[in-house]
């Protein structure tokens, strides 16, 4: 149909509306209605394909599917009329990819085939390419790279720009998938520049979320929350969507062990997929929150996630991603404890599948799960071969966490043989890769949470050495299992302008939060602080996150027996350990290790819950004497039960004092309500090499004391009165007491006693804080001391508490000043009244100051109380962290 004059107007705004739709399509959605609207009016129907066509594309982008494949359908119908084989082969094109999203498999290849096969030159290239789109999102990944390969070379040779930049960069994303970073890294660098080049801003943004994700399989978290930052400020900024950027998010998330933030953003992306009826994006996501579930311990709902994503991604016609859902449900029930019913053949069939899919690390995960219920059938042979092939990668250039995981299965592949000594080494080889690539992590959660990458090969260490019976075995391998991130020496932060301005405007903020929440007033202003809170938390938790690592100059090692014993002298050490379900403990006595298998962890967390609550009636005081009679009663009934499984079965203890090393739940207990603990000097370490180093620091010389006291409690401001007298030093009070006075200080000083309301931030342990006179000092503020403290007692309720992440990682206030090189601390695990507090601190510091170590004054502090059961519950509230037996004093 030829068209001249006014229609070739119209022809040139239908074209426009076409480009307005990748950078601009709410404005291309009004261009390509009205040249619609006119060119049907006139019969225009070229006009009227390319109109509907830029309506569909812009539709797309803003993420109505239903309506955009609708106006994709009509642009090819209008193809058809004017008679176009190449209007009809473009509208196909876009539409081809509309339906994939919209979750039509099989209808998306059927219209990607036609337009092949019914375009030429440049504009079948553009096919072969969205083709290739479609199949790398499939899975088919080695068919995609051919359709890539034979696209790009005649899109550059005709001039056309826009679509070898989607080449290229679709072809980066090929290569991400399957590990090919070098080439992944150059394509995507590649897409970035030619979308700018092209005006395609919000494009570069999606570049980079795709170099986080390359950064983040690589392992350089640092370097990929810095491109997720950059390209969520882009992508927000143009307001496209979202729901692939938090996708991204959620695995980079993942890729680090921050599974609760993982979680948040796999859930917030299931939203925003749902609003833009993106279905055939929704089981990728639900298959995040299995792996989610999974690493958390919630075997039950990573078994329904994945069982949803299963049946979704077969319904889709998407045999490869269903595949990688039923390799995680396996794995769900094999968590569970459940013996997953599936056949050798078929899991044969599973390992084909993700192996032919290009997907290193389900590859994997597929052979070693399959050779683990292999084993259990004794089916050896077989199991025997999948670890073999699964142990080849670790000598090839995979990212460290693969590399790492290939080294488990070839300790399991030498256990499987009897060679325990060589699937020992393989575990210790293991770990080696994985402390080098920790390394790279500045921030302390990142390296906490990231440690969890370690469970499962100091988890068959554990096991390895329970079956050889040699308690040096199990010791070395109890020690490799926990807080590995506390012995790293820490990163201390750069000066930083926009993180100082950004913790300075969130304490200001928490200040007033917390004004307003003591006053019960003004609950919208309370409302506009609270997500200022949230907002300014995640800028300081994120910009922290930046902070690169330093090379490793040793990798951390448990402590040797003999040195160990040496700085014993005299004092026993206990190590606890859960495995499988059941307590067991190494206990050195004189030079002598000695296992102990105690009993079930079932009966711990009630008798723990127990005390817990029965201390909390007591130290507030209940009027009723028969309530406190039945909570002393209780808290006697419960500590010996405990005591009865935890310490009474080790005679060898004697009445020596004693270093604990707890697990689990068993970092939060009271150890002195224990029957045997009364009375006898005990510390606690978060693990043996780190009381070794503790032990081993002394005091600075001429070190200085510091007694501070914040707002708020009636109770402070004489407590530290009486203690900076004890020392004949000056207190610093509230109001002179604020976080740069308080911060300045703990720097070098021998002990430090601080006076104030606390708080344990549980969604990240980093915000826990102390609440000073011009707002909160966060564990954030510690790690920027140049010289931590080398004694600290913090008269604050739960400060002691510690949030608990798997391998034993220990994250909140009283861990960040032991990580950071405080020897030892005092604080308390349950909340506690300032008033009751007072006396029994001045008691502490008169025999610390009389030169009594610290585990041994508060151990007396505690006995002259036991006779008034307020005043003994509150005592016992305190533990002892670190090294114990120091003299923070030096001669």
């Amino acid at each position: 149909m030829g068209v001249t004059g006014v229609g070739s107007s119209l022809e040139e705004k239908a074209a426009e509306a076409l480009r307005l739709a990748e950078s601009a399509p709410e404005q291309a959605v009004l261009v390509a209605e009205k040249v619609a609207a006119r060119a049907g009016a006139e019969g225009n129907s070229t006009a009227g394909s390319v109109a509907e066509r830029a309506w569909g594309l812009a539709l797309r982008h803003t993420g109505d599917l239903e309506q955009a494949v609708a106006h994709l359908g009509e642009a090819v119908r209008l193809g058809r009329r004017a008679g176009s084989a190449q209007l009809v082969g473009k509208a196909r094109i876009t539409l081809s990819f509309a339906l994939f999203e919209r979750g039509r498999t099989r209808a998306a290849l059927a219209a990607i085939d036609a337009a092949v096969r019914g375009l030429d030159g440049s504009d079948r290239a553009e096919a072969l390419a969205q083709r290739g789109v479609i199949l790398a999102e499939l899975g088919r990944l080695d068919e995609a790279l051919a359709c890539y390969r034979a696209a790009l070379p005649v899109l550059r040779e005709s001039g056309n720009q826009l679509w070898a930049w989607r080449v290229v960069w679709n072809r980066g994303l090929a290569h991400d998938y399957r590990y090919e970073f070098a080439a992944a890294e150059a394509d995507l660098r590649e897409a970035a520049r030619l979308a700018g080049e092209l005006g395609l801003a919000v494009q570069v943004g999606f570049a980079q979320a795709n170099l986080a994700h390359v950064a983040g399989l690589r392992g350089d978290a640092p370097a990929a929350l810095d491109y997720l930052q950059r390209a969520e400020r882009r992508i927000r900024a143009h307001g496209a969507q979202v729901g692939r950027l938090l996708q991204d998010r959620s695995e980079l998330l993942l890729s680090v062990r921050l599974i609760s933030e993982a979680r948040e953003s796999a859930e917030q992306a299931i939203d925003e997929y749902t609003k833009e009826r993106r279905e055939i994006k929704l089981p990728e996501v639900r298959l995040l929150l299995a792996r989610a579930g999974l690493l958390d311990g919630d075997a039950a709902s990573a078994m329904l996630q994945a069982r949803l994503a299963e049946r979704e991604f077969t319904r889709q016609e998407r045999p490869e991603w269903a595949a990688l859902a039923q390799l995680t449900g396996l794995a769900a029930r094999s968590a569970a404890g459940q013996r997953p019913r599936v056949g050798t053949r078929s899991l044969e069939r599973l390992i084909a599948t993700l192996t032919a899919a290009g997907w290193p690390a389900a590859a994997m995960e597929s052979r070693v799960l399959a050779a683990q219920l292999l084993l259990d059938r004794r089916e050896t042979a077989t199991a025997l071969d999948l670890l073999q092939e699964a142990g080849r990668v670790r000598w090839r250039r995979a990212p460290a966490t693969l590399r790492a995981r290939a080294w488990y299965a070839e300790a399991l592949r030498r256990s499987a043989t009897g060679d325990q000594r060589a699937a020992a080494r393989a575990l210790r080889s293991g770990l080696r890769v994985l402390d080098d690539h920790h390394a790279a992590l500045g921030a302390t959660d990142l390296r906490a949470h990231a440690a969890g990458h370690r469970t499962d090969l100091t988890d068959l260490g554990l096991r390895l050495a329970f079956q050889d019976g040699r308690p040096t075995r199990v010791f070395e391998w109890a020690e490799r299992g926990r807080a590995s991130h506390m012995l790293r020496r820490p990163v201390r932060p750069p000066d930083d302008p926009v993180l100082a301005d950004a913790l300075a405007r969130l304490r200001s903020i928490l200040r007033d939060v917390g004004e307003l929440r003591r006053g019960h007033t003004d609950a919208p202003r309370l409302v506009r602080l609270t997500r200022q809170q949230v907002a300014l938390e995640r800028e300081v938790r994120d910009r922290t996150r930046l902070q690169p690592g330093e090379p490793a100059e040793h990798r951390p090692e448990p402590v040797p027996v003999d040195l160990l014993s040496g700085l014993l002298d005299g004092w026993a050490l206990v190590e606890f350990v859960l495995l499988d379900g059941t307590v067991h403990a190494v206990s050195l006595v004189d030079g002598r290790l000695r296992p102990h298998r105690l009993g079930a962890e079932a009966d711990l967390d009630a008798d723990l819950d127990r005390i817990t609550f029965a201390l909390h009636r007591m130290i507030r005081q209940d009027d009723d004497p028969a309530s406190a009679d039945a909570a002393g009663h209780l808290l006697r009934h419960a500590a010996g039960r405990l005591d009865a499984l935890l310490l009474r079965p080790m005679r060898e203890l004697g009445d020596r004092p004693i270093v604990l090393v707890p697990t689990g739940s068993l970092q939060g207990l009271p150890w002195a309500v224990l029957p045997s603990c009364a009375g006898r000097p005990l510390t606690v370490a978060p693990s043996a090499t780190l009381w070794y180093a503790a032990a081993s620091r002394p005091a600075p010389p001429g070190g200085h004391v510091l007694a501070a006291a914040g707002p708020t409690l009636p109770g402070a401001i004489g407590e530290a009165r009486a203690v900076a007298a004890i020392y004949g030093v000056a207190p610093l009070l509230h109001p002179a007491a604020t976080v740069t006075a308080v911060r300045s200080g703990l720097n070098g000083a021998a002990i430090a006693h601080l006076a104030a309301h606390s708080r344990l931030a549980a969604y990240n342990p980093l915000f826990s804080n102390l609440q000073l006179s011009d707002g909160p000092l966060l564990a954030y503020d510690l790690e920027r001391l140049d010289r931590p403290p080398h004694t600290v007692v913090l008269a604050a309720c739960d400060s002691a508490h510690s949030v608990t992440r798997a391998g034993d990682e220990l994250l909140g206030l009283s861990a960040t000043l032991l990580s950071q090189g405080t020897a030892q601390l005092v604080a308390s695990v349950l909340p506690i009244l300032d008033t009751d507090t007072a006396p029994i601190m001045t008691d502490l510091h008169r025999l610390v100051a009389a030169g009594h170590t610290v585990a041994s004054a508060l151990a007396a502090t505690a006995q002259r109380r036991s006779d008034d059961p307020v005043a003994a519950a509150t005592a016992a509230s305190f533990i002892c962290l670190g090294a114990g037996r120091t003299a923070p004093l030096a001669p």
